[in-house]
This record gives structure tokens, C-alpha cells and sequence, in this order.
């Protein structure tokens, strides 16, 4: 089996992210959201090294700085699986809008990170919103948009000094209107939901081709070097002739790598519908889909996604702005929560919403629980923490207070689904990366220069 893209030849844009220094911690007499659905009263939280050391109440911190967190909770970083911060940049203007690369209906070759601004503005206010690790995507212009990266929400000049070390990218797929809509033309197809589905297909199908070609090849090269190994044992005289490789085509070598599983599927998806014909799209062509976005008829299938163990990447309140996003309810987070192995996700795909996604949860929760579902705020926590980490495959690193994960946390004045809470601390792996009493004295990017930092009075 060859390995393709990054796995061939080593990855040709390393992460050159290195965590900050710090000291160990320890957080007292807190309550802690774990985010595995534990919810510990009166809890202390040790760190150092940059891991979680210890959850639990009157553990040793002799040598640790000590925090008196005394009538706050505490909760792992929050997780955002669906951003385009750095490539919808703020400011708001043409020469920053990098996400759409709307020249093809199947762009799998393009990277998100190749777009990444480090210094959009909109990286310091998620973190003030408690956002330690997101995920930024390709726009959903096309059928496949390309691959999106997982970053550490941290300072940076560059994109790969934020790339979370060994995360695995994503790949962004779009249904429904948005494809048909750019494309639909009597020269530029798709130009309908059958158009869209006949794309996606023939485009696998040609992966499937791009594989076997590949497989083709490693098994000849390996038959040459073995002749080859063969003719100089026995007389040195060298007569194979090594295998040519076929023409390296990176739209087809990220699909090859989406059947692989070495790229995590998202899709952006509203109807249920539709939602089915691209699981039986993932079935005919053998890969796997990490989650649905944005998902507004998720509660109808919801057995079926946890059957799948497919997460529904979802918005607690924000439907109707289009036919397909047209029937939307309250409950949807919930619903899709309520089966057993069912994973909710709260998401932002907004600048805005990125800030607040405790209070999306908040929302989602409330409306729960009015339909007489039981979610109080340790598995509600899930759906900003654990599950966006399972659904990004990074799940054995981040998303819960567990001993040994990196230490990213949030320190929060209040119950963090109240209206009224705001981060006081936030922590990646385990030095402080925002300070609401203390907000740095210089902002991160050049474009709030002379602004008031975030979090000042």
C-alpha cells in the first residue's frame, strides 16, 4: 500500500509550534467541568510540565503557584471545529478573503493553512472567549474544497509556528445549494443536487484510479529492487529497469488520503436528506465522515449519525436564511446529543460566534431541557470540548481535564452557560495565554495597534 501526500515524503509544512514555559499551577476550590461528564465540586486542578497532572479536591501543590478559583468553575480549553479565522480575515476587505478557491468544483488540492493570516484579530478575541484549539477551513463554494488545519490559538508570525503538532488535517466537502449555486451555468457544471453527487463520485473514482496506479507502482519499484539486489549478488551486472512513477496529482492524493483515513471528512450539510446520500456516498467510496456542519435537519437522522459515529457540527439557533436551511428547531443539539454515541458539537463559522460558544451552548441546553431531555452543564461542556477533539482525532490530547492531556483550560468568573460569563484565565499547555485582569500591553496584530487590548476597561 503506498503512502501518499504528506505520509510519502515527509510533511512538506511542518508544525514549528513550540509550547510557552510554564510554571506549575495548581487552581483551588473550583467547579470543574472535566468534559469526560464529571462535574467535581470544590476541585482543585494541577499543572505542570505543561499536562494535567491531577483533578480533584485538596490535592499537593507544594511548589505550585496557586490560583483560589472559589466561586468559579474551571473547563478544559474550548474546542471550535468549523472556523475561517486567518482566511476570512478582518479586516473585511477583498485582499483578505482567501477561503473560496471557486475556480473548480473539486479544489481537494488547496490547503486552508496556505491562507492563514496570523495576525487576523480575530484569533485574540476567540481566545478571550476561552478558544484554545480551532480548526479552520476552506469556504464551501465547491464540492471539495480542500483541507483544512487545526491550530493552537497562540501568537504567531506564522501559520505553522500555530499548526497543532500532529494533528490530523481535515478535508471540507459542501452539498446542497452553495456548489450548485457558484457552478450552475450552461458551461460550468454542477447545476444540480444530481450534479453535485455525479461530481463528488466521478472525483473519488478517480482517486480510486490515482491508488491503484500508486499501488501499481510501489509493487513494481519493490519487484526492481529486489531483481536489481539479485543481479549484483550474482555476477554485478545491473539489467532491470526501474518502474517510471506516475504523474503526482495533489487533487487525487488528498482524496486517496480522505479513503485512507489520514484525512478527517467534514461536511458541510443542511438537510437530512442529503445528510444520507453523502453517508452512502462515504459507504460506496469507503471513507469516513468526521462530522456534518451546520446540519439544520440533523435531529431527523440523529440515530442514524450516532449508529455511524458521525458528529453533527451545529449552530443552537441559526436557520432560515436559506430553503435548505429552512427547517431548523430549537432542540436539534439536543437531539442529536440524546442517542447513545450521539455527539453534538457546538460551531461557529463566524468571527462573532467563535467568542461565545458557551452561551451557543447555553442555548442548545436550555432548549433540551425544556423538551424534557436531561442535560445539565457536565455533558453540555462535551459539545465545546471532548467532542470537537473526537471529531478533529485529537481527542487523546485535548478536550477533557484528564492526567496527562495538555493543559489547556479555562478559568471562568461564573457558570460558563450563564449570560453573564467571561473568562478570568485561559491556559495552553499550562502558561498563560489570556489574562482578562492583566490584558497584554501590546496587541498581537498590527490591526489593533492603538485599540484598546481585549479585555480592558
Amino acid at each position: 500500500m503506498f503512502a501518499c501526500g504528506a505520509l510519502a515524503a515527509g510533511e512538506p509544512y511542518p508544525s514549528t509550534y513550540q509550547p510557552h514555559a510554564g510554571s506549575p499551577i495548581i487552581i483551588r476550590n473550583a467547579t470543574v467541568l472535566d468534559g469526560t461528564g464529571k462535574r467535581i465540586d470544590g476541585a482543585d486542578v494541577l499543572m505542570r510540565d505543561g499536562r494535567i497532572v491531577a483533578v480533584g479536591p485538596g490535592l499537593d501543590g507544594a511548589n505550585a503557584t496557586a490560583i483560589d478559583a472559589q466561586g468559579r468553575w474551571v473547563t478544559p480549553g474550548l474546542i471550535d471545529v468549523h472556523s475561517h479565522l486567518g482566511v476570512y480575515a478582518s479586516p473585511g476587505v477583498n485582499a483578505s478573503q482567501d477561503g473560496n478557491e471557486a475556480t473548480d468544483p473539486v479544489t481537494a488540492g488547496v490547503w486552508a493553512e496556505h491562507s492563514v493570516w496570523p495576525q487576523d484579530p480575530g484569533f485574540e478575541t476567540a481566545l478571550a472567549g476561552g478558544v484554545t484549539t480551532l480548526q479552520v477551513l476552506p469556504g464551501s463554494a465547491n464540492l471539495i474544497g480542500g483541507r483544512g488545519v487545526t491550530l493552537r490559538n497562540v501568537h504567531a508570525t506564522t501559520y505553522q509556528a500555530m499548526k497543532f503538532p500532529g494533528a490530523p488535517q481535515g478535508l471540507k466537502m459542501a452539498c446542497g445549494e452553495n456548489p450548485k449555486r457558484v457552478y450552475g451555468s450552461k458551461d460550468r457544471a454542477p447545476s444540480t443536487r444530481m450534479g453535485n453527487v455525479a461530481g463528488y463520485r466521478q472525483a473519488f473514482a478517480d482517486a480510486q484510479d490515482y491508488q491503484r496506479q500508486q499501488e501499481k507502482y510501489a509493487a513494481e519499484l519493490a519487484a526492481f529492487e529486489r531483481k536489481k539486489g539479485k543481479h549484483k549478488a550474482k555476477d554485478g551486472v545491473e539489467d532491470a529497469v526501474a518502474p517510471v512513477p506516475p504523474k503526482r496529482d495533489l487533487r487525487l492524493e488528498t482524496l486517496v488520503a480522505a479513503m485512507k483515513g489520514e484525512v478527517r471528512v467534514h461536511v458541510h450539510c443542511y438537510r437530512a436528506d442529503e445528510m444520507a446520500t453523502m453517508l452512502d456516498l462515504a459507504r460506496e467510496f469507503n471513507f469516513k465522515i468526521a462530522a456534518f456542519h451546520h446540519g439544520v435537519e440533523a435531529y431527523k437522522i440523529s440515530e442514524r449519525l450516532a449508529q455511524e459515529g458521525v458528529c453533527g457540527a451545529l449552530w443552537a439557533d441559526w436557520w432560515g436564511f436559506k430553503m435548505e436551511a429552512y427547517d431548523g428547531i430549537w432542540e436539534n443539539l439536543a437531539f442529536v446529543d440524546a442517542p447513545r454515541n450521539g455527539c453534538a458539537i457546538v460551531h461557529s463559522d463566524s468571527a462573532e460566534g467563535i467568542q461565545r460558544l458557551n452561551q451557543e451552548a447555553a442555548k442548545g441546553m436550555a432548549r433540551g431541557q425544556r423538551a424534557g431531555l436531561d442535560i445539565p452543564p457536565e455533558r453540555a461542556i462535551r459539545w465545546v470540548t471532548s467532542n470537537p477533539a473526537r471529531a478533529l482525532g485529537i481527542a487523546d490530547r485535548v478536550g477533557t481535564l484528564e492526567p496527562g492531556k495538555l493543559a489547556d483550560v479555562v478559568v471562568w468568573n461564573r457558570d460558563p452557560f450563564s449570560v453573564y460569563a467571561l473568562p478570568d484565565l485561559v491556559y495552553i499547555d499550562g502558561a498563560v495565554a489570556y489574562d482578562r485582569k492583566a490584558p497584554p500591553a501590546k496587541p498581537a496584530s498590527d490591526f489593533l495597534l492603538g485599540q484598546p487590548a481585549v479585555g480592558a476597561p
